[in-house]
């Protein structure tokens, strides 16, 4: 037991120390932001004549927000000759129809709009994107999931950027439509929040490498085919080919004044189907391109930059390793290594992890909502249980990032769109689910594991523990349960728009 004991508590340390890097990484983000964020970002000039722009819209299944997004995207503020609408349809059910009706529609409206549906899914949206470049003939693509609604002014503010010959690829800002939803879009809203306004700005203004986001920004055609175009082996081509391109030499620009309206998942399944997707994509990114990032002739900040943004999503495989060892060492003040001073434990345990997994943390998270919202105080009352949530998350979130590193193939799971607003509309019975699998029962048993120690520790007295405790047992049990619950529901749903809406 003692060899057990010290196992897990040299194990807890190297995590910590693992974790606690990230964590300064964060206070370094937290720092560049507000070292740039005034920095005032112009065009160089503007172009005297609008260039050609192709507009792609990668879809599979979306049949509660096909037409919205269509609709988004007729109300741009460019000119019809200029403007080419790409459809890449690769839907099997009654999207398609719903496209080509609509699509019917903005040809009689005068609009340069195409539908390519393929009828196998090869690439998944990197195939799609890239079979859609083969016809495409602008010479500028911004590219939109099927969530997200662009407002009118968006290429107009954005495509003067393109006059310096450098810049690459912009991206916006990602908004929230329905974060007033639930409790789940709230506490998502406030994780994007922050890796957008923070990360994004920070790197992008301090001349480091940040990535497309896969949506809601704008590529130089050229950028593209340049470095080696859309590539399909690992789940977040966005970040591949964002480093392949930055690598070459081209500048990515973020403008988070720009803001482009998406929808958050509403199902606790999708929202972790997503999550998976993001984690092992950007693991499998970071096998692929960590190699090229370090034999390039760059410089060693962007070097240092990129290997902790590519190894970020290690921190899920660390959070959890600690979920499994935690308990060696909440008692470590209270063997005889210790000599069983309470203060041991305080100083070895409890201090080291509320400043590497805590303030750095609600730092991160916290300033985006003092930046963005007049009414911050009432946002970062779910800061809790964001934390919670975060920690929820890491069974499912570390078995993507060890399917990655053991090369698992899956194939790329969208994110199910339910077109959703506000909380008074009822999503449960649309036709997309997430498939929840047995990960939500472990999630639940780690809730129980943790309403045990957490009872242990308040019975010794151990109360600075047990205050974490709590963030971990709540976690589990909301991510778990909500993930059986949400499935299990099955309410009357509006159906998706007729198609004689669609062609009126």
């Amino acid at each position: 037991m003692h060899f057990l004991h010290l196992l897990g508590t040299t194990i807890y340390f190297a995590v910590l120390i693992g974790l606690s890097c990230y964590g300064l990484h964060r206070y370094l983000m937290i720092y560049l932001y507000y070292k740039h964020r005034k920095q005032k970002l112009l065009p160089v000039g503007h172009f005297d004549s609008l260039p050609r722009l192709t507009v792609q819209l990668p879809l599979y299944n979306e049949m509660y927000v096909a037409e919205r997004l269509l609709d988004s995207i007729a109300a741009l503020d460019y000119p019809k000759d200029k403007l080419e609408i790409q459809v890449l349809d690769d839907s099997t059910d009654e999207t398609t129809k719903i496209v080509v009706g609509k699509v019917a529609e903005l040809r009689r409206r005068g609009f340069n709009v195409q539908c390519v549906h393929r009828t196998n899914r090869q690439g998944y949206k990197a195939g799609a994107l890239e079979n859609g470049l083969k016809t495409a003939t602008g010479e500028f693509i911004a590219i939109f999931d099927a969530d997200f609604v662009p407002q009118p002014d968006l290429i107009q503010k954005t495509i003067h950027y393109f006059t310096d010959p450098t810049i690459g690829m912009l991206q916006t800002r990602w908004g929230h439509i329905n974060e007033q939803f639930s409790l789940l879009t709230r506490v998502q809203s406030i994780f994007l929040d922050a890796h957008f306004l923070i990360e994004q700005t920070a790197r992008s203004r301090s001349g480091r490498f940040f990535n497309f986001n896969g949506t809601a920004g704008i590529w130089r055609r050229s950028c593209i085919a340049t470095s080696g175009g859309w590539q399909h082996d690992t789940l977040a081509e966005d970040l591949d080919l964002s480093y392949r391109a930055q690598i070459k030499g081209w500048k990515f620009l973020f403008l988070p004044d720009i803001v482009t309206p998406s929808e958050l998942p509403v199902e606790m399944n999708a929202f972790k189907a997503q999550q998976h997707r993001w984690a092992k994509g950007s693991a499998q990114a970071m096998k692929k391109m960590l190699p090229q990032l370090w034999r390039a002739d760059l410089p060693l900040k962007l070097k240092f930059e990129g290997t902790v943004h590519l190894t970020s999503n290690l921190g899920h495989l660390m959070l959890f390793t600690m979920c499994l060892v935690f308990r060696s060492t909440a008692y470590a003040g209270t063997h005889e290594a210790s000599g069983g001073n309470e203060l041991t434990k305080i100083f070895l345990v409890d201090i080291p992890l509320f400043l590497a997994a805590s303030v750095s943390i609600t730092a991160f998270y916290f300033c985006p909502q003092i930046a963005l919202y007049e009414k911050w105080g009432k946002r970062i009352l779910y800061m809790p249980l964001m934390m919670a949530v975060g920690i929820g998350l890491c069974v499912n979130n570390a078995r993507a990032v060890l399917e990655a590193i053991f090369n698992h193939k899956s194939e790329f799971v969208r994110t199910p769109k339910a077109g959703v607003q506000q909380s008074s509309d009822s999503w449960q019975g649309i036709k997309y689910r997430s498939f929840r699998g047995l990960v939500p029962y472990l999630e639940i048993a780690f809730g129980f594991y943790y309403s045990w120690f957490l009872y242990d520790v308040m019975d010794r007295g151990q109360w600075i523990t047990a205050v974490f405790i709590t963030l971990f047992q709540v976690g589990f049990f909301y991510v778990g349960l909500m993930s059986l619950m949400q499935t299990s529901t099955r309410l009357v749903r509006r159906e998706p728009p007729p198609l004689a809406s669609a062609s009126a």
